[in-house]
């Protein structure tokens, strides 16, 4: 007798058909063997359309390689919680949550079976929501004080860490959120300070307001006192009234990144901003009172930049209430499986891959890593990793070879000429310039004290050379 025809699984096909969640079994030549009738109201199918079929038939738009069903099979190893978005034979998108299960008998692989969680219809009613908040709040407001959304998405649980450091630095941010003293952030480069400076701002009462942020090192110093403080009409050639950020951002938050960029003069003005609310358009006569909260960051020690006088000493006290630090990750290496799982989970769906593993040598690799780029070193290094590989294991071929530590063996086909050396002289002095420029994202000044030379020598040659 076969066994399907056994009362005991006939009670257990009775009883996973109760069960209030998709669950959908195949064996281990990918044919559907059980599914139940969630699953069916989930795909937006019948049983019968399904049950006893290939499951890449039951399902065209998905492929051995973007089928969590298949992907177990293939590999014996369960998938938890992995995003799917595919259609069904009838065109329809169906976004689901799925954990995945090998089946084995005897230790022998005989099929798979998933738990799928619906987030299609839970996903159309949230967008409906958001568009309906929307409209509702722009009928509501009158329409000068309607603004448009500056982007402020992140909150604090979006701060992935296990590290007790980090988990102090979020207990303590959430404390501070609700108050409007300035706060001073120093992190390095690709730490995540913008993300936390938004994770602020969302957990304060000024989260409906503006939240904008202006890196100081990213325009010419002469446009910057515009931007922050805006323009009266007639002030120079062309002037026209235009509000500053500090306007814009009444009463929302300010972030300014990379406040040791800031030329000094603007600093004082700053500084004057914080003691007394107040702005004055540059040209203009009249002040405007501004409620707004000042986070700042820099990315270098404030010893450093007191040192070397990037930061005026008064407004490093004056923006130095609330102190917050971020670790660098080579001081968290506790996170790197956490974080490699989120950025795969992350790019699995962004790529439509199922990528579920790391080799243990590519993780004996990021542990060795000194990871000078911090998070964001480590984000790019996934996302390079699966826009080249095709299995569902991250190895060391797939990953930076500066990272993987190997050094290829150079190579030399000619032999070796040599330059006239005015030609070379000029070549050398472009590079460095170059280098200097990205090592300071196209701060002209911090190019110059970096090379130690003037600003206006700097300047000068930029011209010559032609390269801005």
């Amino acid at each position: 007798m076969n066994i399907t025809d056994t009362k005991e699984m006939k009670m257990i096909q009775a009883i996973l058909g109760t069960i209030d969640e998709g669950i959908h079994a195949v064996d281990a030549n990918g044919i559907t063997i059980f599914y139940n009738h969630v699953a069916a109201k989930h795909d937006a199918v019948e049983r019968e359309e399904v049950l006893g079929k290939h499951l890449l038939e039951a399902f065209p738009s998905l492929s051995a390689s973007t089928s969590t069903l298949m992907k177990v099979i293939q590999t014996g190893e369960p998938i938890y919680n992995q995003h799917q978005s595919y259609y069904n034979i009838r065109g329809m998108l169906i976004d689901m949550v799925n954990t995945t299960l090998p089946i084995k008998v005897d230790g022998e692989l005989v099929g798979a079976v998933e738990i799928a969680k619906d987030l299609t219809k839970v996903k159309q009613l949230s967008e409906k929501l958001i568009d309906l908040q929307a409209k509702v709040e722009t009928a509501q407001r009158p329409k000068k004080e309607r603004r448009s959304q500056t982007g402020a998405k992140y909150h604090i649980t979006d701060i992935i860490t296990n590290d007790p450091v980090c988990e102090r630095l979020k207990i303590k941010a959430l404390k501070v959120a609700s108050t409007s003293s300035p706060i001073l952030i120093y992190g390095e480069t690709g730490t995540g300070k913008e993300l936390l400076v938004q994770s602020i701002h969302n957990a304060s009462p000024r989260k409906s307001e503006a939240f904008i942020a202006q890196n100081c090192a990213a325009i010419p110093s002469s446009l910057l006192e515009s931007i922050l403080f805006g323009t009266a009409k007639g002030s120079y050639t062309g002037a026209v009234d235009r509000p500053g950020l500090f306007e814009l951002a009444d009463g929302g938050t300010l972030f300014l990144d990379e406040i040791n960029s800031m030329p000094l003069d603007i600093q004082a003005k700053l500084l004057r901003v914080l003691e007394n609310g107040v702005i004055r358009r540059i040209g203009g006569t009249k002040e405007h009172g501004v409620n707004v909260r000042i986070i700042a960051a820099m990315n270098e020690p404030a010893d450093v930049c007191l040192r070397e006088k990037t930061l005026r000493s008064d407004l490093y006290y004056r923006l130095n209430v609330i102190n917050l630090q971020i670790p660098p990750l080579r001081d968290r290496k506790g996170d790197l499986p956490l974080l490699t799982d989120h950025f795969i989970q992350k790019y699995n769906f962004l790529f439509g891959k199922l990528v579920t593993k790391v080799d243990e040598e590519v993780k004996v690799r990021f542990n060795q890593y000194d990871w000078p780029g911090n998070v964001r070193e480590l984000e790019h290094a996934i996302e390079s990793a699966m826009n080249i590989m095709d299995g569902d294991s991250i190895t060391v071929e797939h990953i930076p070879m500066h990272i993987a530590g190997d050094t290829p063996a150079p190579e030399r086909t000619k032999p070796i000429s040599l330059q006239p050396l005015r030609q070379a002289l000029i070549d050398t002095e472009e590079n460095l310039i170059r280098q200097a420029l990205a090592e300071t994202e196209g701060n002209i000044q911090k190019a110059a004290k970096l090379l130690e030379i003037p600003r206006q020598t700097l300047q000068y040659k930029l011209t010559k050379l032609n390269i801005l």
